[in-house]
């Protein structure tokens, strides 16, 4: 039983769902609240810097590099409303308990807890690594304080990520292309990506035969064999070959096979008599695989179930937060007693006692750099539920994840598999005399064991052929058999696999670069930033990740070392462990101080050293001597040969840049892409790739008949001519109404509807070729400022759920997104599909849900008085008050025109005293919006409006320090930073 608590004790979690669930086992007297993770953090951009700092000149980093880097640690505008929410309940309380996870991120949530509510209350820090009751019962029993190592150690790894990427980041906007970014193991598992590129790019492939024997023994028994020598010689395989020449390696004493050689030896030697000249068997005992630690969960996700790692731990996550497997984010695969005793107990009674290894195994964790001691990832509680037991608890994710779990679990106690191995060897001579020797070879398994739970998955499918069973009958030495067929077979080696989910992690794990809980967000992070794609279950690495490799390998090539990577780890672990300080790490780190690395001198010394046209220019190894070069541009890779100038198809992988491809793309006039012709006026239809985006063009005069935009969903490259022709019927009249025509437009802010001077955003690009006039009515009928909730269409699902508010998820003009009335979350690349479940939708509100940005409110202007009218003025016209003119701009955003300040002049009197006038009450000043208002309009700026308006709002940095980056002198830059601004502003108020 849990301790009596206090008349009111307060305990916060991170996650709501977390809360829910331990609210159960608590009972009354406790009030379980959840932080929704941090609560703080270092500003992500510079209007979240206090006014009071923000002429410093480390303001940016929010980090005083003058001060022990001292942290700037602030409270999103997201947040702020439920920190104080808490802040309250602290204040209600008598007794506070800080439950967040026991690793360093929880205990740095802990802490920044404590410092922002400043309780007056007894404070205690109760940690659990399942959600059971006896669990959480038992934590409650036993609190403790924060670890303050542990929280020193979080805040070194923020501090360093921090100081890596503010740093280095700037480098690639200026060198490479805006929008780019660094990190300290995104930029190494970027790298990794690149090298294996390279490789494949490099590889030339060598071929060889060989020859499958059917052989025949005298009872009519069969197995295959293969040749293996030739007058004593072994044949070669794949390993002889060179994979820089696609010949053999120099040295190589082996024979090779052409198939003309093939097929003459196949012929001789059918049928042939083979004898056996040695038979070997060999037993061999299997262990079990331990438990799941986090980047094993992520790897056979990845193998047997086909998720991501984003999506593996998103499921795990579910299922912790609902108590039904332990804590996931661990680098332990030790069992704990009670643990073993409930995985021993099931494969007795499932599997029966033959099946149950004979002493408990206990399993070590192989990680140098292994943090804190948590158990495996396990089914939670002493009895584990089976997986057939939840079907109907869990949704389809949860269950198979739970499943996995689970028959790993139990696996790990089970008994070894035992077999044997057989290598049989044949020999005999060809027709014509010559000696050969056949290989067979042979796997049985006598009692599988742990197999009979558990097969782990492989990633490479010839290692997984190369396991199976296969059965020899029995055989001894001497004993003749036949060689009933021969069949020769080509072979040709193949480039080192690409990259997968489950083998990045596997790799960064062996080199200790990085933490396993960090891995499902960094391979999300180089997919977002455009460094690397997913095919089928490849990552395939971009051009621009060649470049930004490039820059960072020559200048900065520390930073991207595989072995000083994995050492930053291991000094993190260090202050984890109260053996560094962070202090003088962090100085090391960013002045070079004691020889250490010093980031911010070597940036200022080498960044005149960087040559970006040499960085963006990429020598694939295809098109050396071709005077073909690929090169990556601001707006993305292409090819170039003098003044010849080619886009590469954003589908086509590096390696598969041939110069025969790349001569085809660049045969292609100006990037013009002929698509057919229309058949209604006879005039070509012609793809183009512009300035301003790629567009498709009916006729070929200048200018051309008609031209429309393609939408975000459309690509250049794959566009058809049925495609085109309807994005040719834009802008489409829909019908009439109220005496006016309504028309669909494809606009510079995205699809809109215009009626006369109004105007309405529409959710949906697509709509504009369906949307009817009772829409389009209903639509003008809402109020004109809707921002993303202006939709024709309603909902495209609804979640409900009793005495809570419906989750709903819509369309907006950023993609979909879900909402509860109060918070929106915009669902990510993925998560939009069919299997969306509640549990889902409900998850997903509650760790990335916020409270929709309130813009401030525009004052009514005072009234005007009727002036007086001077005698003889006959005009009607006046009023007491005047609206604001509203004009529609392209993309159909309403804007609202200035009231002009002006000031009526008085009636003249014959009396030679003048009254003055009474002035007209001016219209409010707008209200200046905030940067979180206009970010998301950044898709109104061209590039170097955007670079540009990114480095100074959202960095902090000065015009005059970014414009020589830009190519821009600092004049222009600032008329430049002028003019976006005002776009930016237009485009949000017209939202």
């Amino acid at each position: 039983m849990p301790p009596k608590p206090m008349p009111n004790t307060l305990v916060i979690v991170e996650s709501p769902a977390k809360a829910r669930t331990i609210e159960k086992y608590l009972g009354k007297g406790y009030t379980v609240e959840s932080s929704i993770g941090h609560i703080r953090d270092l500003p992500k951009s510079a209007a979240e810097i206090p006014e009071r700092y923000k002429s410093e000149s480390w303001a940016r980093l929010g980090l005083n590099v003058d001060d022990d880097f001292k942290a700037l640690y602030v409270v999103s505008p997201e947040k702020k409303g439920h920190v104080a929410k808490l802040k309250k309940l602290a204040q209600e309380a008598d007794e506070l308990i800080l439950a967040t996870d026991d690793d360093r991120e929880g205990e740095s949530i802990a802490w920044h807890l404590l410092q922002e509510l400043k309780p007056k209350v007894p404070v205690r820090r109760m940690v659990f690594h399942e959600i059971t009751k006896e669990a959480i019962q038992a934590a409650i029993a036993s609190p403790r304080d924060i670890d303050t190592n542990l929280v020193e150690a979080q805040e070194a790894r923020r501090a360093l990520d921090r100081l890596y990427g503010y740093e280095v980041s700037p480098v690639l906007w200026r060198k490479v292309a805006p929008k780019l970014s660094a990190g300290r193991v995104q930029s190494v598992a970027t790298r990794l990506l690149v090298d294996r590129e390279w490789e494949r790019m490099r590889f030339v492939s060598g071929s060889w035969w060989d020859i499958e024997a059917q052989i025949l023994t005298a009872d009519g028994a069969a197995f295959p064999a293969r040749l293996s020598e030739l007058e004593g010689k072994r044949l070669a395989l794949g390993r002889d070959f060179d994979p820089a020449t696609g010949k053999l390696k120099a040295g190589s004493d082996v024979t090779m096979l052409n198939e003309a050689q093939a097929r003459e030896l196949a012929l001789k030697l059918t049928p042939a008599a083979l004898t056996v000249a040695s038979a070997e068997e060999k037993p061999f005992t299997q262990k079990p695989y331990p438990p799941f630690i986090t980047s094993t969960l992520q790897q056979e996700g990845s193998r047997k179930l086909g998720f991501g790692a984003q999506r593996t731990m998103r499921a795990a996550q579910k299922l912790y937060e609902g108590g039904y497997i332990t804590y996931m984010r661990t680098d332990s695969p030790n069992l704990s007693a009670e643990a073993m005793n409930a995985a021993r107990t099931q494969v007795k009674s499932m599997y029966g006692d033959s099946y149950l290894s004979p002493q408990p195994r206990i399993y070590a964790a192989k990680s140098k750099n292994a943090q804190e001691a948590h158990e495996a990832i396990r089914p939670a509680g002493n009895s584990f539920r089976t997986p057939d037991s939840l079907k109907n608890e869990l949704d389809s994710d949860g269950w198979r994840l739970y499943d996995l779990i689970w028959k790993r679990t139990v696996a790990s106690q089970m008994a070894d598999a035992r077999g044997r191995r057989m290598q049989v060897r044949l020999s005999g001579k060809a027709s014509d005399g010559r000696a050969v020797l056949f290989n067979a070879s042979g796997r049985a398994i006598d009692f599988p064991g742990f197999l009979r739970a558990y097969v782990e998955g492989s990633d490479d499918p010839n290692a997984a052929l190369e396991d199976r069973e296969v059965i020899l009958p029995p055989l001894t030495q001497g004993q003749a058999v036949t060689g009933k067929t021969m069949t020769p077979g080509g072979h040709e080696t193949q480039p080192p696999a690409r990259y997968t989910e489950a083998s990045l992690v596997q790799s960064l794990e062996s080199q200790g670069i990085g933490r396993p809980s960090t891995y499902a967000s960094i391979i999300g992070t180089i997919q977002d930033r455009g460094y690397a794609a997913k095919k089928g279950s490849a990552l395939i690495p971009t051009w621009t990740a060649f470049a930004t490799s490039a820059l960072l390998e020559h200048h900065f090539g520390k930073l991207v070392d595989y072995d000083f990577t994995a050492r930053m780890e291991e000094d993190l672990d260090d202050i984890a462990g109260g053996r560094q300080q962070r202090v003088p790490y962090l100085r090391a780190f960013y002045s070079g101080e004691g020889g250490g690395m010093g980031i911010h001198p070597l940036i200022e010394a080498q960044m005149p050293a960087i040559d970006a046209r040499a960085v963006a220019t990429i020598e694939v190894p295809k098109l050396i001597g071709s005077g073909i070069e690929v090169r990556v541009g601001r707006y993305g890779p292409y090819l170039s040969m003098g003044d010849v100038k080619a886009n590469i198809p954003a589908e086509m992988a590096p390696d598969e840049l041939t110069l025969e491809k790349a001569l085809e793309l660049m045969s292609r006039p100006s990037g013009d892409h002929p698509l057919g012709d229309d058949p209604e006026t006879g005039l070509p239809v012609i793809a183009k790739a512009g300035r301003f985006g790629p567009y498709v063009q009916l006729g070929d005069t200048n200018p051309p008949t008609r031209t429309a935009s393609l939408f975000p969903t459309d690509d250049l490259n794959d566009l058809t001519l049925e495609r085109a022709l309807k994005l040719l019927t834009l802008p489409r009249l829909v019908g009439t109404s109220e005496g006016e025509e309504v028309w669909a437009l494809n606009g510079k802010f995205g699809p809109y509807l215009k009626r006369g001077s109004d105007s309405r955003s529409i959710t949906a690009h697509e709509q504009l070729f369906t949307v009817t006039i009772p829409e389009a009515e209903e639509a003008f009928r809402q109020p004109r400022f809707r921002g993303r909730g202006a939709a024709v269409a309603g909902p495209l699902k609804v979640f409900e759920y009793a005495d809570r508010a419906a989750i709903q998820l819509k369309s907006g003009r950023f993609g979909p997104y879900l909402t509860d009335g109060t918070r929106n979350a915009t669902l990510r690349k993925g998560e939009e599909g069919a299997e969306l479940t509640l549990e889902d939708a409900r998850s997903i509100l509650e760790e990335r849900g916020k409270e929709p940005q309130k813009k401030p409110g525009k004052a009514k202007a005072a009234a005007k008085k009727p002036a007086t009218k001077a005698k003889g003025t006959t005009s009607s016209r006046s009023k007491a008050t005047k609206k604001p003119a509203v004009r529609a701009e392209a993309g159909g955003m309403a804007i609202h025109a200035p009231l002009k300040k002006t000031v009526k002049a008085p009636a003249k009197k014959a009396a030679p005293r003048k009254t003055a006038a009474k002035p007209v009450a001016k219209a409010p000043a707008k209200t200046a919006l905030a940067w979180a208002d206009l970010k998301s309009h950044l898709g109104v700026l061209s590039e170097q409006e955007r670079a540009l308006v990114v480095a100074t709002r959202e960095q902090g940095r000065k015009v005059e320090e970014v414009a020589p980056g830009l190519g821009l002198d600092v004049k222009k830059a600032k008329g430049m930073a002028l003019q976006a601004s005002k776009k930016l502003n237009q485009a949000a108020r017209a939202e």
